[in-house]
């Protein structure tokens, strides 16, 4: 049993995808081919956005959009603190400083509770410039938008949608990648929607915001004259390869793949609701599941079940076994577990559950039994 069966879903779409690939070595356009056009307008459609501008990687669109905004040294950048280091790492890299926020232990995502009084004491500590939230889909979830937005507006913050993750998900009808002030995603293989390699895009309704960032990630480069560079920017492209691939998992991710996750995550809670902590779905909400995520009462527990299932051949993952505050290149920082109690309990009580949309009957059988097993000590 594989974690993610991207083998499966190759095979599945084997045909298309070789076809895909066979034209666009034929035609030689490697870099910026009419794929990567097409994909870009297919997915902004998607969303219900003007804008999709693709890029490398998820990691280069937060830093991307963080340097069009021009968020810099002083400035403060508000991230949850249990998610993957690339969305405190963005604010990093262009100088500013990642303010960590707990997260809600129902779904999560950032808690707007604790998010508005980190904005608060930063306020009052006078140090830092607020400027921006980013708010994370975790596990395919999108975070608590309305009430994001609304803090957002009240202290003239930007809103920058991490949906690495949360790609196909929505909030009553509207589809993740499309809130806040610019949102992005990214197509790393084991994502709701993966390419076969690195790639990434950027979501927004903001024509310059739009025209800045297909500047910086071609290198700062003037839209008149290619030559004329007007800023200092970045390469970071989306090659023509991964824009063929993804236009064919992209069509089958949303007519069947999508809904075969969300089937896959009932089938599971249905069965395991009873002896564990499993995800909680809010009314309106719909996830991508790029993980199914169950919390065990303490690390002992949580680790025991990971040691039987992997003698059962069941694969299971640690998303995250540290929070943002707990990483080596933040130490200096001295954040104390007990400001972020939320995260620092889920780092020893979760555990990631096989989670794809090919698993088949007998896989979800199997992972069942032996996670009633552990617990009844069979």
């Amino acid at each position: 049993m594989k974690f993610r069966d991207l083998r499966a879903q190759y095979d599945h779409l084997k045909e298309r995808i070789d076809a895909n690939i066979l034209e666009v070595l034929h035609s030689t356009a490697f870099i910026g081919g009419r794929q990567v056009t097409e994909l870009e307008e297919t997915l902004a459609k998607y969303v219900g956005v003007k804008y999709c501008i693709s890029c490398a990687n998820g990691t280069d669109a937060l830093q991307l959009v963080l340097m069009a905004w021009g968020v810099g040294e002083g400035d403060a950048v508000f991230v949850p603190d249990f998610t993957f280091f690339a969305t405190a790492g963005c604010a990093s890299i262009v100088g500013a400083t990642p303010v960590f926020v707990d997260v809600d232990p129902r779904t999560f995502n950032i808690d707007v509770e604790d998010l508005e009084k980190k904005i608060a004491e930063t306020i009052n500590l006078g140090v830092l410039t607020p400027k921006v939230i980013i708010p994370v889909d975790l596990f395919g979830l999108p975070a608590d938008y309305p009430s994001i937005e609304r803090i957002a507006k009240q202290y003239d913050l930007k809103v920058l949608e991490d949906g690495a993750q949360g790609f196909g998900g929505n909030i009553n009808g509207q589809i993740a990648c499309s809130f806040g002030d610019a949102a992005i995603t990214s197509f790393f293989p084991a994502k709701p929607l993966g390419c076969y390699g690195d790639g990434g895009a950027m979501f927004t309704n903001d024509t310059e915001l739009a025209v800045n960032l297909h500047s910086l990630k071609a290198q700062g480069r003037s839209p008149e004259d290619k030559y004329d560079n007007r800023a200092i920017g970045m390469n970071s492209r989306l090659d023509t390869l991964q824009a063929a691939i993804l236009l064919v998992k992209f069509e089958e991710f949303v007519e069947n793949e999508i809904d075969a996750s969300n089937r896959i995550a009932s089938e599971y809670t249905s069965r395991l609701h009873d002896i564990i902590t499993t995800p909680i779905i809010p009314e309106g909400y719909y996830s991508s599941w790029a993980q199914y995520t169950i919390i065990l009462p303490d690390e002992k527990t949580r680790d025991g079940l990971k040691e039987h299932l992997q003698s059962k051949g069941i694969p299971s993952m640690i998303y995250y076994p540290r929070g943002m505050h707990q990483q080596s290149a933040y130490e200096d920082m001295k954040v104390a577990d007990s400001s972020l109690p939320i995260t620092s309990r889920m780092t020893k009580c979760v555990l990631s559950l096989p989670m794809h949309p090919y698993l088949t009957s007998d896989d979800i059988e199997k992972v069942c039994i032996a996670v009633r097993q552990f617990f009844k000590g069979v």
